[in-house]
């Protein structure tokens, strides 16, 4: 397979895994699927690849540094991101030690994606009171924010035990990256821009129009804070699939999203919400690769995104569906979108 594109690209387009696992499968298995999808991400020329963090039965990764090393064992370009790290009940020095490691491990190509859960177990599990939960989320970003920039680190907070003078290694040749996930909420948003973060939004459901205003609050407060415009960023992540036709992809694609939704949320998708939602002004990137395009090309309009990440591998869908669909997106829909917004 033939690389398209170097990594260079004005866009970046890449695809990401939560993880989950369907009854009846296994853990192995998963993460064994997930690092070779990795690493044919890297050979179909994709730019970035993602594993999210979760800590629930229903998932098959707890540590995305530790599958995202074995991924970067094998490949040469991809940057290896979390998507997301639950920053709100980590230990933030841990955290950065981790794709510190990872880091060097794959050559500087490791990020830290930031973000806070959607599920109650992380809180319990590592006894953050949720009645803090943003007060804790946010010092703890402010202290990782210090720790990928200062060798030698004073701090005091309420999160974790305070340090003094302490030497938080590995050090690295260059600043950590850091992003920002912002489900859609207006102060996640502003958090990011006023910070200077570049930021992942997850856009799952609605219209375009309807997550607007979440990015022109995050231009805003970016400005108002005064970083650079070309230091910024806007991520899209959404769910991905790719078929030779539109009819084929929907067809291949409906039954493992329905069961996707009925185990992750208790909720009966139906096919004419499903068309909707794969229709044109729908959120889900489901469809043949020209309907892909335009609507990457009208979100990169309408948000001033320069990346993409689709959620590929989700419901139990079969490891050659999500490996084709991979193919295409990296081989039907990236070198034009390049192009476009090149």
């Amino acid at each position: 397979m033939q690389r398209t594109t170097s990594k260079g690209a004005e866009v970046e387009l890449g695809v990401f895994s939560l993880a989950d696992i369907v009854p009846g499968a296994t853990g192995s298995q998963r993460v064994r699927d997930i690092v070779d999808a990795g690493v044919f991400a890297d050979q179909a020329g994709l730019d970035v690849f993602g594993v999210g963090e979760h800590h629930t039965s229903r998932f098959a990764v707890s540590s995305p540094a530790v599958v995202l090393a074995a991924i970067a064992a094998r490949t040469a370009s991809l940057t290896l991101t979390s998507a997301v790290s639950v920053l709100s009940v980590l230990d933030p020095v841990r955290l950065y030690q981790d794709f510190a490691q990872l880091d060097l491990v794959s050559g500087g190509r490791a990020e830290i994606t930031a973000g806070r859960s959607a599920y109650a177990e992380p809180f319990e599990i590592f006894g953050v009171d949720t009645g803090r939960y943003d007060e804790v989320f946010a010092e703890k970003l402010d202290l990782l924010r210090l720790i990928v920039t200062e060798g030698d680190l004073t701090w005091t907070g309420g999160s974790r035990p305070p340090l003094k003078g302490a030497a938080i290694i590995p050090r690295l040749d260059r600043v950590l990256p850091i992003r920002l996930a912002v489900g859609g909420a207006p102060d996640s948003a502003r958090r990011a821009g006023r910070l200077g973060l570049r930021m992942t939004m997850a856009h799952l459901g609605g219209s375009p129009a309807r997550a607007r205003p979440a990015v022109d609050l995050y231009w805003q407060a970016g400005e108002m804070a005064g970083h650079p415009r070309a230091t910024l960023g806007i991520g899209v992540a959404a769910h991905l699939f790719v078929g030779a036709t539109s009819q084929g992809a929907r067809e291949t694609f409906y039954p493992y999203y329905r069961a996707y939704f009925a185990q992750g949320r208790g909720v009966h998708l139906d096919r004419p919400t499903f068309e909707a939602m794969a229709g044109p002004d729908g959120a889900l990137l489901v469809g043949s690769a020209q309907e892909i395009i335009e609507k990457l090309m009208i979100q990169k309009e309408l948000f001033g995104a320069n990346r993409f990440i689709g959620q590929v591998d989700l419901g139990g869908l079969p490891r050659s569906s999500v490996l084709t669909s991979i193919e295409k997106f990296a081989s039907d829909v990236a070198p034009t979108v390049r192009r476009e917004s090149g």
